[in-house]
């Protein structure tokens, strides 16, 4: 049976690939520890489970439930937006809850691009942006972004015959995979450069409440003028360790989201309604487990990082996301690195070609790992390293 061109050039998906090597493992009876996928390992808080369980045992909430998301649903993620950033949004036009902010982010090429249409994706950066282009017929041009940028895109070095053709431009702060922060200079700049030549912004911001060290994430939607140009991707996942429930939204620019309800009224029946009281539960409801769970974070994100630098890997502590950057030993390419430590210790780490070209040399250490396995992972690298003639990588 032929299947569609579309489908058959799609590459297996970094993570499912990674599970498939894990269980297959696993079922071998090896021990495996993950630094791998960024799926939090503490539970969702008690008083949001028990407020959907509440609600799955009422019979309204059995039915199809609303496209568009419940009315209260909105009127709270606009709320909750206002206490948070200060961003004013109507909750009729400019909020679409969505099925996961994956599915928002996959499906809005559907809306923006037609085929030959260039998307503007950070590299490295989060494989959907450039799979959702693909996917309609659209072209990913790759902005490279490093430490010598900050890993920040240089909006002012892209041709001009790109910037002819290009319709959207993905940015991702807190970053992942990276880890990197943007400042509201650069969102206002970003803003200026979206009116200039026509783009809409797309912000993928699921970690602003995954931060360090009393820093505080800001969204693009505060710059001046972002609702003119664009829209903002969130997530309950991160926030309050919902990624099985799969909740998020898409707010910002009222044209865009319309675009978008209309497109998955078309394709999806709507989020199931005993999970969107859960998420108004968690919006609503007491805050504090976000501190607490950061404070867990950021004990692993010390423990891994000076486990890290004293293998010789340059790794940076993030000052937020749920993931450490880092270099590989001199004389390794990421996917080599990785291979070695599965094949010899049992550890998994992301190798960072995953997230394109110009990661490359990187790998990636996710947050959401219980402290025991964590601290087991750990011992394991560093006796890799004692075992091994490494050199100090070259200065990222």
């Amino acid at each position: 049976m032929r299947l569609a061109e579309r489908v058959e050039s799609l590459p297996p998906y970094l993570f499912v690939e990674i599970s498939r090597k894990i269980s297959e493992r696993k079922a071998r009876g090896e021990d495996i520890i993950s630094f791998g996928i960024g799926d939090p390992d503490i539970p969702t808080p008690p008083h949001i489970i028990e407020r959907l369980c509440r609600e799955a045992h009422v019979p309204a909430n059995h039915r199809y439930p609303e496209s568009e998301g419940l009315p209260e649903l909105r009127k709270t993620i606009v709320a909750w937006y206002l206490r948070r950033f200060g961003v004013t949004l109507d909750p009729e036009t400019e909020v679409a809850p969505l099925i996961g902010s994956k599915e928002g982010i996959a499906h809005i090429a559907l809306c923006l691009l037609n085929p030959g249409d260039v998307a503007l994706v950070t590299n490295p950066g989060y494989p959907v942006y450039a799979i959702g282009t693909n996917l309609v017929g659209g072209v990913p041009y790759y902005l490279l972004i490093s430490p010598q940028n900050n890993f920040l895109p240089e909006l002012d070095n892209i041709p001009v015959n790109i910037l002819e053709k290009a319709r959207i431009l993905w940015l991702n702060y807190p970053n992942n995979p990276t880890g990197a922060v943007a400042d509201l200079k650069f969102f206002n700049k970003a803003v200026e450069f979206a009116k200039k030549h026509d783009i809409c912004i797309c912000h993928d911001f699921p970690y602003s409440e995954v931060a360090f060290d009393g820093y505080t994430p800001v969204s693009f939607l505060q710059a001046e003028g972002a609702k003119d140009v664009g829209i903002e991707f969130h997530s309950l996942s991160k926030t309050y360790n919902m990624t099985g429930w799969r909740i998020g939204m898409a707010v910002g620019n009222a044209t865009v989201i319309n675009a978008l309800k209309t497109m998955k009224s078309n394709i999806d029946s709507g989020i199931p309604q005993a999970i969107q009281y859960a998420a108004i539960e968690a919006l609503n409801g007491p805050q504090d487990c976000i501190k607490e769970h950061n404070a867990i974070y950021q004990q692993r994100r010390d423990l891994i990082v000076d486990t890290l630098n004293k293998m010789g890997l340059v790794a940076i502590p993030p000052k937020a996301s749920l993931y450490v950057w880092a270099k590989v030993p001199y004389g390794y390419t990421s996917v080599e690195f990785a291979t070695d430590l599965l094949d010899k210790v049992g550890v998994v780490v992301i190798p960072g070609i995953g997230y394109g070209r110009n990661g490359e040399c990187y790998v990636r250490l996710s947050l959401t790992i219980a402290d025991a396995s964590l601290l087991k992972g750990l011992s394991r690298m560093a006796q890799w390293h004692d075992s091994k003639n490494i050199l100090r990588p070259k200065k990222v």
